[in-house]
């Protein structure tokens, strides 16, 4: 494989990969927290029931002091990143989390990969398509068209839903209606990926400078606007709501392995792999953290709970306020490039969640009609169409907050798999060739498994049950079914 990327190279690949629809959708659950009708165990932080032992109403937010949580997290993510590429590094092929560990670490645990990783970006691009659908009625308004409440939120609001003028649209819980944009972008985006779409590097250039140019505009017209009143008090809710609010937050950061995962092509991966690495968690964090800065400025924090488009709502609440023109036009130019931010974004994973079923299913785990491919366009079609319908219909259902959570859990176990990977492989493969090796001995894998736990703790109990109930479905699946079909089951026992 030819080596031609550079450090800034690597660089720009991971911010492209990094800056997407998260900062623009999941920001606002992570400052405010959830707030429910009833109080239960389950709804609970898991590390917060281990300290208080207590039932809770909710879960806090970071509130301004979300700035420290996404500090925690770029650390975390800087820790996974190098482990990642390591692990990477050993495979001379491209792949993902589950080619890499098939190969070194055995059936049983690439399958594990490869469920968990289901989850992941089925679950991210709900979250996705939910906020879009926030931005696209938001658009709506901009142009003053308002349609039926009940088709364009989701049917189940935890923490209901108010207008800007804090009157009650929702009550707290389940509702008749479903979340139509939400649904119909994924189809779309389905009809697209299966007739075929290739990746193209300006395109993605386009995209990348479109996203970093709509945090930009609202950094600094929000900045004009600022209350440092809101500012006070900074941790509203202590390190539980900046531990809570990093778990969350944690949904922006999806994406920064794609700089790992290009170890093969790097010209010089034990230099350059760490400087595009850091540099990427850098410049995300920074920009990250402007607009966490800016819009706890902007409005209250306790203002945006179950927000799905906080950064577009706060402008637009701004520009009521203050009538400014410009105000209203800056809210346009954001919402377009957080559009087009998430229209990137929800391909890219709705391709990767169709190749990874492609890839278990070639690998006899799954059946064999995931591996079907289009006689036209050449596409695993049948997997494409059976994850659009598998994202699209719960997106028109479920909030963003309860999708953002399995989606961090499923990614942070994902991470934890392979850190502890690359620990079994320095004892076991001590010998293998690596084009890059995590410096510091095992202090990089050991953090980040650390790390991921913590962050997993702030997770709540509910979305641990779900996720492990995901699990057990999955090794269910495996040990009565996959392992049967398997290149490594023996003849006489094959089905």
């Amino acid at each position: 494989m030819k080596k031609t990327l550079g450090p800034w190279s690597l660089t720009a690949l991971g911010i492209g990969a990094v800056i997407g629809s998260g900062i623009f959708t999941v920001i606002g659950t992570a400052i405010a927290g959830q707030k429910f009708d009833t109080s239960s165990i389950l709804n609970a932080p898991l590390a917060d029931y281990i300290v208080h032992h207590a039932a809770t109403l909710g879960r806090p937010g970071a509130g301004p002091a979300l700035a420290l949580s996404l500090v925690l997290v770029a650390i975390v993510c800087a820790f996974t990143a190098l482990c990642y590429a390591e692990l990477a590094s050993m495979i001379p092929i491209a792949g993902s989390a589950y080619t890499y560990t098939y190969a070194t670490m055995g059936e049983l645990i690439a399958w594990i990969i490869g469920w968990d990783l289901i989850l992941e970006y089925a679950v991210s691009n709900m979250a996705v398509s939910v906020g879009f659908a926030a931005h696209l009625v938001d658009l709506f308004d901009w142009f003053g068209w308002h349609p039926a409440l009940r088709w364009i939120s989701p049917a189940y609001l935890p923490s209901g839903m108010s207008d800007l003028k804090g009157n009650v649209l929702y009550a707290p819980g389940w509702h008749l209606g479903f979340n139509i944009p939400a649904f119909l972008v994924v189809m779309l985006l389905t009809v697209v990926l299966v007739r075929g779409i290739r990746e193209s590097a300006e395109t993605n250039n386009v995209m990348v400078l479109l996203k970093i140019a709509a945090i930009l505009a609202f950094v600094f017209a929000g900045m004009h606007y600022i209350h440092p009143s809101n500012y006070h008090p900074f941790a509203p809710n202590g390190w539980s709501g900046i531990l809570t609010g990093g778990s969350i937050i944690f949904f922006t950061y999806i994406g920064f392995d794609s700089v790992s995962t290009a170890a093969e092509e790097a010209k010089n991966p034990q230099r350059d792999l760490p400087i595009g690495i850091i540099a990427t968690l850098v410049v995300c964090t920074i920009l990250y953290i402007a607009v966490a800065v800016v819009l706890t400025g902007l409005v209250p924090w306790q203002s945006l709970i179950d927000d799905a488009a906080p950064v577009v709502n706060s402008l637009k609440r701004l520009g009521l306020s203050t009538g400014s023109v410009t105000l209203h036009w800056i809210r346009l130019a954001v919402l377009f490039g957080a559009m087009m931010g998430m229209i990137s974004s929800l391909l890219v994973f709705q391709l990767g969640q169709a190749r990874v079923w492609f890839a278990m299913s070639r690998d006899r785990l799954l059946p064999d009609l995931f591996s079907h491919v289009h006689p036209k366009f050449r596409t695993p079609s049948t997997a494409t169409w059976i994850a659009g319908f598998l994202v699209g219909i719960p997106s028109g259902i479920l909030d963003i907050g309860t999708l953002a959570d399995l989606s961090n859990i499923g990614t942070l176990f994902a991470f934890v798999l392979v850190s502890l990977g690359v620990i079994i492989l320095r004892y076991k493969q001590a010998e293998r060739h690596r084009g890059f090796r995590a410096p510091g001995g095992l202090a990089a894998p050991v953090l980040s498994v650390i790390f991921c736990f913590l962050l997993m703790a702030g997770l709540p109990i509910l979305t641990w049950i779900r996720f492990f109930v995901w699990l057990v479905i999955g090794l269910s699946v495996y040990l009565l079914y996959s392992r049967y079909r398997s290149e490594f089951c023996p003849d006489e026992r094959r089905r």
